[in-house]
């Protein structure tokens, strides 16, 4: 096996759709990933693809609801214009078998529902409509000349595919796995600390001693 410098399989991606991995080990999306070759009849081998999975914040609009919710993210709304950059939410990867032409592969990508983390608040303010993706992949794709030769290049690093996420896919996602219900990471004397006040007020569970400690009514603006 050697590597050659032409010629290079002209990969192109698109983003099919998406749907909730339903048992899985931690919540989980498929990505229904369409691989294509500009030369339908070259053979690629295999392809071990890697790819970084942007938010791209910006090219949608946010309703009254999730503007208060983002907040924690990038401040009071009139200020957008400096704060609301894109962001990264996650990394993956996938092994493409063999084609010509082109295939459907599924990029599985692993999700938390950790509010402490900028991707999940901004997941969790959102309402309705779609989250815009932007897909940037790298790799290593083995393929086969017209003489049989086996040879290795990597994916250009121009290789990218935008996609429109449903918010109702997330939300369905880890209705799935945390259904009517979040989770979030204390710190341990913070924990101490409740615990001890639930203890000490004799308070059964811990919605009752979260709720105990919220005013009455409407949050404060």
């Amino acid at each position: 096996m050697r590597k050659a410098n032409r010629p290079v399989p002209d990969l192109s991606f698109v983003v099919e759709g998406a749907a909730a991995v339903p048992y899985a080990a931690a919540p989980a999306l498929a990505f229904k990933l369409r691989v294509s070759n500009a030369d339908p009849d070259e053979q690629v081998r295999a392809v071990a693809l890697n790819c970084q999975i942007r938010l791209d914040v910006t090219r949608r609009r946010y309703g009254p609801g999730e503007q208060e919710r983002l907040g924690d993210l990038f401040g009071d709304p009139q200020r957008w214009s400096q704060t609301l950059r894109n962001m990264l939410w996650t990394f993956a990867a996938t092994n493409v078998p063999a084609f010509s032409g082109s295939v459907a592969v599924d990029l599985p990508v692993t999700c938390t529902y950790d509010m402490n983390i900028a991707a999940v608040k901004y997941f969790y303010a959102l309402e309705e409509g779609d989250v815009p993706l932007n897909l940037l992949f790298s790799g290593t794709v083995f393929y086969e000349t017209p003489a049989g030769e086996l040879q290795v290049e990597q994916v250009s690093w121009s290789a990218e595919a935008n996609y429109r996420l449903p918010v109702a896919v997330w939300q369905g996602m880890m209705d799935i796995y945390y259904p009517n219900s979040a989770w979030m990471v204390l710190r341990r004397d913070i924990f101490d600390r409740l615990y001890r006040y639930k203890v000490a007020q004799g308070i059964p569970t811990w919605e009752q001693t979260i709720n105990s400690l919220l005013p009455e009514g409407e949050v404060p603006a």
